[in-house]
């Protein structure tokens, strides 16, 4: 007969998540042992291999339960907004749902590559779908014609990167806000869409005349 499953299995699992992110970020993968994660999550070793039957399967639950958060973050986002306004809508709920979350990013980016090739797909493949929400939102914007196919792939990482990095460099109470971010970053991708079109506006006149 299976065992049954305690009423607080779920939450003992999510404790345990956050507890050992917490502590593989700070510690390193390597040096952060199930014995040591066990004792931080205040369970036995034994009891931590219920929940998870290894490290590496530990790691894949910390970076896919985190991904599909993000991923949630984002689904709530009202159809009907101006391109401009939907972009600064998703730029404002991934840097919200970032917050509190340092430890997990950092073992996103960090510690991926520790995963078997498998596990790795499958985090790769929702890292993709979030990518393509926001290349969705800026293909929505007003390029001039051919800008799109040829920079929509360059603008989306670009702006994934100056999101993604935030992390490493932003302080509460720092001079700016993560409200205020997300109208920078927007106002960056959206400002710059518009002056390569305006630039090549420009010039197209007068390469009509060369």
């Amino acid at each position: 007969m299976a065992r049954p499953r305690a009423a607080d299995h779920e939450e003992k699992k999510a404790s345990i998540l956050a507890v050992s992110a917490e502590l593989i970020a700070s510690e390193g993968y390597d040096r952060a042992s199930m014995a040591m994660i066990g004792r931080r999550c205040g369970v036995s070793k034994a009891l931590l291999y219920h929940y998870y039957d290894s490290k590496q399967a530990l790691l894949f639950a910390i970076l896919s339960e985190y991904l599909d958060f993000l991923r949630a973050s984002l689904a709530d986002i009202p159809e009907g907004l101006t391109p401009a306004k939907r972009l600064r809508a998703l730029v404002g709920a991934l840097l919200a749902a970032y917050e509190d979350a340092d430890a997990e990013h950092k073992i996103l980016i960090n510690d991926i590559a520790l995963l078997p090739d498998a596990l790795q797909g499958e985090i790769r493949a929702r890292e993709r779908e979030i990518v393509a929400i926001f290349a969705e939102a800026l293909s929505a914007l007003p390029w001039r014609d051919g800008q799109r196919e040829r920079l929509l792939k360059p603008a989306t990482m670009s702006l994934l990167g100056m999101l993604n990095w935030l992390y490493h460099w932003y302080r509460p109470g720092g001079g700016i806000s993560r409200e205020d971010y997300a109208d920078l970053a927007t106002s960056l991708m959206v400002g710059g869409v518009r002056g390569l079109s305006e630039t090549q506006a420009r010039a197209a006149p007068q390469e009509a005349e060369a």
